[in-house]
């Protein structure tokens, strides 16, 4: 008698950094909560319910332990090899009596292999583990490796204050739009690669490099969406009130991607239907990412919201 094998169940992978931020007032206690854009896609898309890997970065230490019960908290799995830093990255952000902030990085991304999950129909990568060697060569290699089977997923996440010329960054972003059928950025990356051309038209230029579907998100809450069948979309997120900002362009690429799941349009095979991804269909997905990024602007720090609380 035989026993069929029961269906492996569909894991998201996720490659990036996972860090400390270390926020430091005028006379106030220092205050550390774990960061890192990657790491906030994952726990994004963990509250909504999918099963995610994440293949970091970091240390042993007091703050990899801070990482540690952060990520369990929502299920999601960590890589094997993944907490094998000397130490956890930190990034320390002084801010000024006015608001200002001055940031103090202590990184390292030697991420030295991925291991891609069985059944993974989507692969996000992004910010600081697709710019800072050497770990952003492993990257890339093994988003190279993957897209035969999966979606790409990539948001450039830029940060200035690690990359100085604009030039090398959008040298560096490209190099993976170019790997990517999704690209998500926002109005502020692509005004800064841009270097004095309209962010649209930077996003635009973008499907001439092989994406799908690409999307630009601003500030004000706009929203546009442009894929390589020739279709855009434009929305606006619903009026909130504001109690920062941190994790909403996370929690939005979280929404993207489990909106795409839910309607069949991830993996490898599927990258033509995701070309011809209609108006309707497209228009609901990013409705529901401005909401999902809209409860997370309503409340302090990246706090993407759950499933439930979106019914």
């Amino acid at each position: 008698m035989t026993t069929e094998q029961a269906p492996t169940q569909s894991t998201a992978l996720v490659i990036g950094e996972s860090l400390i931020d270390i926020v430091s007032r005028p006379e106030q206690t220092p205050v550390e909560h774990p960061g890192g854009s990657p790491m906030n896609v994952a726990i994004g898309l963990a509250r909504l319910g999918r099963r995610v890997e994440l293949a970091t970065w970091y240390g042993s230490d007091e703050h990899g332990r801070l990482i540690d019960d952060h990520l369990a908290a929502d299920g999601v799995i960590v890589s094997e090899g993944s907490r094998q830093a000397s130490s956890t990255s930190t990034a320390i952000a002084h801010v000024a009596a006015d608001g200002s902030a001055e940031y103090v990085f202590d990184l390292d991304w030697s991420l030295p292999s991925v291991s891609v999950p069985p059944n993974c129909p989507v692969v996000h990568v992004g910010s600081l583990g697709t710019s800072i060697d050497p770990g952003a060569e492993v990257v890339r290699h093994a988003v190279e490796d993957v897209r035969g089977a999966a979606t790409i997923s990539y948001d450039p996440n830029i940060r200035p204050d690690l990359q100085p010329d604009p030039a090398a960054a959008r040298a560096i972003a490209e190099r993976f739009v170019r790997l990517a059928d999704v690209v998500k950025a926002s109005d502020e990356d692509l005004a800064y690669i841009g270097e004095g051309a309209d962010p649209e038209e930077v996003l635009a230029g973008w499907l001439d490099l092989g994406p799908k579907l690409v999307v630009m998100t601003a500030n004000a809450g706009d929203v546009v969406a442009l894929t390589a069948s020739g279709l855009g979309v434009r929305t606006s997120a619903k009026k909130v009130e504001v109690a920062d900002t941190v994790g909403a362009g996370d929690s939005f690429t979280a929404g993207l991607i489990d909106g795409l799941w839910t309607a069949g349009l991830l993996g490898a095979d599927n990258r033509d239907a995701l070309r011809r991804i209609d108006s309707r269909t497209l228009d609901a997905i990013l409705d529901r990412c401005t909401t999902i990024a809209g409860i997370t602007v309503s409340r302090a720090g990246a706090n993407p919201p759950r499933l439930d609380e979106l019914v």
